[in-house]
C-alpha cells in the first residue's frame, strides 16, 4: 500500500500528460481529481491496517537498489508518517479540485495538462518523503519535490512569482545541501549505511554528533522555516496561486519539522539536551515575531503567511522539549495546522477571486448578504476561531498538548509562545472587522460581488468538517500518535512518565 501511494500519482501524472491537448480542460482536471481521490482512500485504508498498540515502524516494504551506495528502497509507517500522509493527499485532492483558481489573471495562463500533472508529481515527492526509511531514499523524494513545487509558483504565480519562486528555490536548494551533508557524514562516520533502523550515532564522539546535528537542524529550520531564515516563506505563498498555497502552507513546510523529529530528535537522542533550549529559543522568537508581523499587513494572504510561521513555531517548541506528550501534541498540530492554514488561504483565494482585491483597507462589510460572500465570512469565522486554539476545534487539541508537554521543561518559553498564540486573535480580528464586519458607505450604492457556488464552498465545507469533527472527537487524532512514537529526551524520562500516567495520551516511542 505504501508503493500505491508514491507510483500511483506518477502514473496519475503520466497518464495526464498523454492525454491530447484537444481534449476540453475539465477532462484533465476531472481525470486528475479521481486518480487522486483513489490516493486518498488508499491513505485512508491504511488506518485499517496499522496496528494502533505496536511500536515502532510498520508495513514496512524493503527492496535492495544501489546497495554499493547504501540507497536501498525502503518504506514505512508509523504515527508520525501516517497522519501527514493522510493530510497530504487530502489537501493534493482538493488542491485539484480548486484548481480553476490557479489561473494567472496576468499572463491568462490556464495550461490545465501542465498543472495537474506537477500537482500529483508533488504528490507522490512528499509521500515519498514522508514514507522513506532510507536517508538517501528520503533526500532524492526531499529535494525532487523542487523542481514541480518551483514551476508551480513560476507559471500560475502572481506578479512577483519570479521572484518568488527563484528565492523558494535557492533556499530550499540550500536546506537540502545541509541535509544531505549531515547524512553522509553520519553514514560514513559510523559505517551504518544509510537505513533509518540500522543507525546508531551513539558511537561517534560528542563533537562530532553535535556538528552532525546542527547541520541537520539547519537544514530543516530553512525548510520549516524558522527566524531568520523564514524570508522565503511570505513571498512564496503570497505569490502562489490558491492551490499551490494550500499545498506549501498545508503539508510541505512539515516536511521540515518532520525532519527535526524523524532525524534530529531520532537519530540523536543522547545529544538532543545539548541545543534543545536553543531550538526552543529560536522557536518562540519565531513565533512573537512573526505574530508582530502579521499584524502589521495590509495583506490578508501575506497575513495568513505570517501567522503559518508562528503557528508551525509551536511544533518546534514541542519537538524541542522531547517529552512523549509534547511530541504526541507536536504531531497533533502539525496535522491540525495543516488543516486551518490550507482552510484559511482557500477562503482567501476565493474571496480574491470575488472581489479582485486582499487589501484590508479596500475590502469591507463582506458579510453583508447584498455583497455575496456571507457563508465565506462565516467560514472564515471558523477558521480564524481554529487557528486561535478555541475550544472545539483541532487547532486547540494540538496547541493543549504541545503547550502542556513543553511547559514542564521550558515554562517561560512556553508562555511566551502562548503570548503569541493570543496575538494570533488581534491580527484575525483585525481582518475580520475590516473585511467582513466593515460598515458599507451608505452614500454609494454597495457593490454586490458575484455569488459563490455551492460547488466552489465544497473545498471550504470539507476542511471545516474535519476541523469541527476532529475539535469534538480528537482522540481519532491522537490514537495514531499513541503507540508509535515516543520520547527521546533522555533527561525526561520521568517527566515523561509522570505526565503520561496523569493524561490520556499514550506515551510514544521513536525507532532508534
Amino acid at each position: 500500500m505504501l508503493s500505491i501511494l508514491i507510483w500511483l500519482p506518477l502514473v496519475a501524472a503520466l497518464i495526464i500528460f498523454l492525454i491530447p491537448d484537444k481534449v476540453d480542460k475539465s477532462g484533465f482536471k476531472l481525470t486528475a481529481f479521481i486518480l487522486s481521490f483513489v490516493s486518498l482512500l488508499v491513505s485512508l485504508g491504511l488506518i485499517t491496517r496499522y496496528d494502533f498498540q505496536a511500536q515502532g515502524i510498520q508495513l514496512s516494504e524493503f527492496l535492495p537498489w544501489l546497495e554499493a551506495l547504501g540507497l536501498n528502497y525502503n518504506l514505512g509507517i508509523d504515527g508520525l508518517s501516517l497522519p501527514l500522509v493522510i493530510l497530504n493527499n487530502l489537501l493534493i485532492c482538493l488542491a485539484i479540485y480548486s484548481g480553476d483558481l490557479a489561473q494567472n489573471k496576468e499572463t491568462e495562463t490556464v495550461r490545465p495538462k501542465l498543472f495537474y500533472g506537477l500537482v500529483l508529481i508533488l504528490a507522490s515527492c512528499i509521500n515519498g518523503a514522508l514514507l522513506s526509511q532510507n536517508l538517501l531514499l528520503f533526500f532524492i523524494f526531499y529535494e525532487v519535490k523542487l523542481i514541480p513545487t518551483y514551476l508551480l509558483i513560476n507559471i500560475w504565480g502572481g506578479e512577483n512569482r519570479a521572484y518568488a519562486g527563484t528565492k523558494y528555490l535557492l533556499y530550499t536548494a540550500f536546506s537540502g545541501i545541509f541535509v544531505l551533508a549531515a547524512f553522509l557524514g553520519i553514514a560514513f562516520l559510523t559505517d551504518s549505511g544509510f537505513d533509518y533502523e540500522s543507525i546508531q550515532t551513539q558511537v561517534l564522539p560528542h563533537s562530532k554528533q553535535l556538528i552532525l546535528l546542527i547541520t541537520l537542524i539547519i537544514g530543516f529550520a530553512i525548510k520549516t522555516p524558522l527566524v531568520p531564515l523564514h524570508t522565503w516563506l511570505p513571498d512564496a505563498y503570497n505569490e502562489s496561486s490558491t492551490p499551490v498555497s494550500m499545498i506549501l502552507g498545508g503539508i510541505l513546510s512539515k516536511l521540515g519539522t518532520y525532519g527535526l523529529i524523524r532525524f534530529c530528535l531520532g537519530m540523536f537522542p543522547q545529544l538532543w539536551n545539548s541545543v534543545a533550549i536553543w531550538l526552543a529559543a529560536i522557536a518562540t522568537i519565531s513565533a512573537l515575531y512573526a505574530s508582530f508581523v502579521a499584524i502589521s499587513q495590509t495583506d490578508i494572504k501575506k497575513m495568513v503567511a505570517y501567522s503559518s510561521i508562528a503557528h508551525i513555531a509551536f511544533v518546534v517548541l514541542a519537538a524541542a522539549a522531547g517529552t512523549s506528550i509534547a511530541i504526541s501534541g507536536a504531531i497533533c498540530q502539525m496535522f491540525a495546522h495543516g488543516l486551518i492554514v490550507a482552510l484559511l488561504f482557500y477562503l482567501v483565494g476565493i474571496v480574491e477571486s470575488k472581489t479582485g482585491s486582499r487589501d484590508l483597507n479596500t475590502l469591507q462589510g463582506l458579510m453583508n448578504p447584498q455583497r455575496g460572500l456571507p457563508v465565506i465570512g462565516g467560514q472564515m469565522i471558523l477558521a480564524v476561531m481554529a487557528s486561535a486554539g478555541i475550544p472545539g476545534m483541532v487547532g486547540f487539541i494540538g496547541e493543549y498538548i504541545s503547550f502542556q508537554g513543553s511547559f514542564t521543561i521550558f515554562p517561560i518559553l512556553t508562555i511566551g509562545c502562548l503570548v503569541a498564540t493570543g496575538l494570533t486573535s488581534v491580527y484575525f480580528i483585525i481582518m475580520l472587522n475590516k473585511v467582513f464586519f466593515g460598515k458599507i458607505d451608505c452614500r454609494q450604492t454597495p457593490v454586490v460581488y458575484p455569488q459563490v457556488t455551492l460547488a466552489e464552498r465544497f473545498p471550504a465545507f470539507v476542511l471545516a468538517g474535519a476541523i469541527v469533527v476532529l475539535g469534538i472527537q480528537p482522540v481519532w487524532l491522537t490514537n495514531i500518535t499513541g503507540f508509535s512514537i515516543v520520547a527521546s529526551h533522555p533527561t525526561t524520562n520521568s517527566v515523561t512518565e509522570s505526565i503520561a500516567s496523569s493524561t490520556t495520551i499514550t506515551p510514544t516511542i521513536i525507532p532508534q
